[in-house]
């Protein structure tokens, strides 16, 4: 039944790592930023006061760089249980600098044993079409981009990885064998990019991330290409409106971007009633992208069911109730997926 549908969706085959990379930031999310010259971290211990009743403390770290020449820096939260073990994390670009948020259930993971590392995306730059602010502004002067240049998801992807740099110099805290990032709609987006064009991510998690994220954009009933290039053409890079009404023509589908991820882990969470998203495409991306991964993904000859949780391949997905939204339950089972191969 599977495999039928997939087929009509006349997708590209999977080629190499390096390939699909390539075709991704040319054709969809432009090249990523450059690496940082310099890169510093100034740290502001206990910001939140018996945080978690005393089982966590806060504190806010300011990433300093240099880029391009320029000085650039943006904050986080960094969250770890008051404890001396080392701890399974999730990176987490929210859209709010809240700790917790209502995307974020901090101390419900803190009490599952991890820690949480979390910025505020719009500190990194706006989510609109101005290109001048932020770090936007450093990569691009005069506010113009060429057609295969960074687009905004592109930048706040640069700037979970500078949030990793970090990370490996808390070793003694994190345990970076079982590191996390993760992200809803555009920020799941950006978790997928993220892991796709940094290795150091063992896994990720993308939260109802949908058109241009985690579900095929051929033959899908949500969001298509010429819905996101009209209302979000500032996420992407210039390249990727020549796709809008002719995916078709395109030399890629988004089980690129979920087969890149490989070997490594990936999961993808979906909702029943999100059909801008397309849960049905989101599954169908997984199945297309499962044999890129050692152990593949590992699902029933049939349409995902609401409470279907797969996480018995390198690959998962599971469906909740609801609508868009970075639930509780979806945290659990991203701690699930990752507990099990742990």
């Amino acid at each position: 039944m599977v495999s039928e549908m997939l087929a009509q969706r006349n997708l590209p085959p999977l080629k190499s790592r390096e390939e699909m990379l390539k075709i991704l930031l040319q054709e969809e999310y432009g090249n990523m930023p450059p690496l940082p010259e310099s890169i510093e971290f100034d740290t502001e211990e206990g910001v939140i006061p018996n945080f978690c009743a005393g089982k966590a403390y806060c504190c806010r770290v300011t990433v300093k760089c240099v880029v391009m020449g320029k000085e650039f820096s943006f904050p986080f939260l960094a969250t770890f249980p008051a404890d001396d073990e080392k701890h399974p994390f999730f990176i987490h670009m929210n859209f709010r600098p809240d700790n917790p948020d209502r995307y974020m259930p901090t101390e419900e993971l803190i009490d599952n044993g991890f820690a949480v590392l979390s910025a505020y995306y719009e500190d990194v730059t706006s989510d609109d079409g101005d290109f001048t602010n932020g770090l936007a502004g450093i990569l691009f002067p005069d506010g113009k981009r060429g057609a295969q240049d960074s687009g905004k998801i592109a930048m706040w992807a640069w700037a979970n990885q500078r949030i990793m740099d970090y990370a490996q110099l808390m070793e003694d805290k994190l345990d970076l064998s079982r590191s996390c990032v993760c992200g809803h709609s555009r920020l799941g987006k950006t978790a997928l990019l993220t892991a796709t064009t940094d290795e150091r991510f063992k896994f990720v998690y993308s939260n109802d991330a949908g058109c241009s994220g985690d579900a095929l954009a051929r033959g899908t009933d949500g969001e298509q290409i010429k819905d996101i290039c009209k209302n979000f053409p500032f996420w992407f890079c210039e390249n990727y409106k020549k796709y809008a009404g002719n995916e078709d023509d395109m030399p890629f589908d988004q089980h690129y971007l979920l087969a890149s991820i490989a070997p490594r882990f990936a999961m993808v969470g979906s909702a029943s009633e999100d059909w801008w998203a397309d849960p049905k495409s989101q599954y169908l991306s997984c199945v297309a992208a499962g044999e890129a991964f050692e152990n593949g993904f590992k699902h029933e000859n049939r349409l995902p069911q609401i409470g279907d949780c797969f996480i018995q391949g390198d690959l998962a997905f599971h469906m909740r109730k609801g609508l868009h939204y970075y639930s509780r339950e979806d945290w659990l089972r991203s701690i699930e997926f990752i507990n099990s191969k742990s």
